[in-house]
C-alpha cells in the first residue's frame, strides 16, 4: 500500500501562487509516476500535471506557463508550483501515484482562487 498526504491549499486572490506538496509512505518503491489531479465542483476529475520517476512531465493546456510540477525522489514527495492563479482554477487537488499498475489517491486539498 501507499499513502499518499497533501497539503499547501487554501484561499488566494487571482493573480496568486499556492505550492502543493504531497508526501508518499508506504510500499514506495518502484513508483514511476506521480501527479495532480483536480475536480471541480460538477465537474469531472481531470489531468493538471504528472511527472515520472525519469523526470518527464505532462500538463494540461489549461495551466501550461502557469504551474510547475516537480518531485523529489528522495523524499518520495511531489510539488505542484501554481503561479497566475485564476478564479477557473477552483477547485479540490489531488495527489496520485502508480506503483506498478496500481494507482493510489490522497485525499485531496482545497484551493480556492478569488476574483
Amino acid at each position: 500500500q501507499v499513502q499518499l498526504v497533501e497539503s499547501g491549499g487554501g484561499l488566494v486572490q487571482a493573480g496568486g501562487s499556492l505550492r502543493l506538496s504531497c508526501a508518499a509512505s508506504g510500499s514506495i518503491s518502484s513508483i514511476n509516476l506521480m501527479g495532480w489531479y483536480r475536480q471541480a465542483p460538477g465537474k469531472q476529475r481531470e489531468l493538471v500535471a504528472e511527472i515520472t520517476s525519469g523526470g518527464s512531465t505532462n500538463y494540461v493546456d489549461s495551466v501550461k506557463g502557469r504551474f510547475t510540477i516537480s518531485r523529489e525522489n528522495a523524499n518520495n514527495a511531489v510539488y505542484l508550483q501554481m503561479n497566475s492563479l485564476k478564479p477557473e482554477d477552483t477547485a479540490v487537488y489531488y495527489c496520485r501515484a502508480r506503483r506498478g499498475y496500481v494507482y493510489y489517491w490522497g485525499q485531496g486539498t482545497q484551493v480556492t482562487v478569488s476574483s
